[in-house]
């Protein structure tokens, strides 16, 4: 089979589509013919080595944490899926990545694709869709609360405003250039352009922040929640003991896969209430080129 792989960490050019064994798979697992996969911020951080320390990489490395297709192989002890089902999901980062013909996943990774979806819209949105379904699951947001949303033109934001607007939310979003009306788009209340007004200075009283950027925009934040309020972040570690200090929460987060969210998420594609946003379609023997336009924010 083909797949993408990396021999040494580096920039876009260290990828290779090259021939790979085909994967066996665990009595828990799948096999999946891969359909589509799609590139997140963590795959370029994979690739560059950002993460040697945390994961065991073992060379050569196949990329790619997203993917959509069917069920080839089932192993014994995996219940609820079958040979030919269309299924997306989550691969965890710790085995060999989903970049190409053949992925092995477990079972508790994948939910059957949502029917509204294609193959390449359903491969975008499992981490996407998880990161954002989990922060605001952590944010503790309810309907009639408000929320405010940073980086909500990319692609957990524009995600995340979508599920806070139908689970009854009031949405607040920045963002920027061409992502404005996009934001605007998908449902926000409120969306604000952060290269020429500061948010602090228009926004009070939110339950929760969801900041997918780190830096003074953190910092910044603290100050717009309500007492009480809570804010949840992508983008940096947070100290509770500092928000506390201000008569808030805080925390940071890192996501998970779940097949059982998964398949919570795919409902609320399947009544229309969420779309998949996908800017760039490339076939898999481009990945070099994909990781090139991710990396320049494209």
């Amino acid at each position: 089979m083909k797949a993408v792989r990396i021999h040494g960490y580096g920039g876009p050019e260290v990828i290779r589509y090259e021939d790979a064994s085909p994967p066996t798979i665990a009595a828990d697992e799948v096999l999946v013919a891969v359909h589509a996969t799609s590139i997140n911020p963590v795959d370029l951080a994979t690739r560059a080595g950002h993460f040697q320390n945390k994961i065991p990489v073992m060379f050569p490395w196949t990329l790619g944490l997203d993917l959509s297709g069917v069920v080839a192989k089932v192993g014994p002890n995996v219940t609820g899926f079958a040979i030919g089902d269309a299924v997306f999901g989550y691969s965890n980062m710790m085995r060999q990545g989903a970049d190409a013909e053949y992925a092995v996943i477990s079972a508790s990774e994948i939910a059957h694709k949502p029917q509204s979806l294609d193959f390449v819209e359903a491969a975008a949105v499992p981490v996407t869709g998880l990161t954002a379904w989990q922060a605001l699951s952590i944010g503790g947001l309810q309907a009639g609360q408000t929320v405010l949303i940073h980086g909500a033109g990319g692609g957990v934001g524009s995600l995340a405003v979508q599920f806070a607007k139908a689970q009854g939310a009031r949405v607040i979003a920045t963002a920027a250039g061409d992502k404005l009306d996009l934001v605007r788009s998908l449902g926000a209340e409120s969306v604000i352009d952060y290269t020429t007004t500061r948010f602090e200075k228009v926004v009070r009283n939110v339950d929760v922040v969801l900041a997918l950027v780190g830096g003074e925009v953190i910092e910044r934040s603290w100050g717009v929640l309500k007492p009480g309020g809570i804010l949840v972040t992508t983008a940096a570690e947070i100290d509770p003991e500092t928000a506390a200090a201000r008569g808030v929460r805080g925390t940071g987060m890192l996501t998970q896969p779940n097949g059982a969210q998964l398949a919570e998420i795919a409902a609320f594609f399947d009544t229309g209430a969420v779309k998949p946003v996908v800017s760039t379609i490339l076939p898999l023997a481009e990945a070099a080129q994909a990781h090139k336009l991710a990396g320049s924010g494209h």
